[in-house]
């Protein structure tokens, strides 16, 4: 797999971070990647097919929203939470309060399997 591209700071622009934002699949991962932890692709549980969820998260990576790293066969992904606040200043958690207050995205999470590495 070839290495993922992802957009400098002065590349993301405000309409590419709204639409990755509109999708509320999209907006759940972000909320689950709002801890801070880095999450193996296995790890996160969407009600989508598998390749539905790689395309959700590609939509967040060419945003800007993401970074996806690859290790031999396994992809993980974390939220750009600096990146972003230093970018839009207050949108990552004016977006996460509301979705919050709203239930957007509440139906993804990530797996209870403790012995994944």
């Amino acid at each position: 797999m070839k290495q993922a591209r992802h957009p400098g700071l002065e590349e993301m622009t405000l309409v590419a971070v709204m639409g990755a934002l509109s999708d509320p699949i999209r907006v759940g991962l972000v909320r689950v990647l709002a801890d801070g932890r880095e999450r193996g692709w296995g790890e996160l549980r969407a009600p989508v097919a598998k390749s539905t969820l790689s395309h959700h998260l590609r939509v967040l990576r060419d945003a800007g929203l993401t970074r996806t790293r690859q290790e031999g066969t396994r992809c993980f992904v974390e939220l750009r939470r600096e990146d972003l606040n230093a970018r839009f200043p207050g949108l990552l958690e004016a977006v996460l309060e509301v979705a919050r207050g709203d239930d957007v995205g509440a139906h993804v999470g990530v797996t209870d399997d403790s012995n994944r590495t």
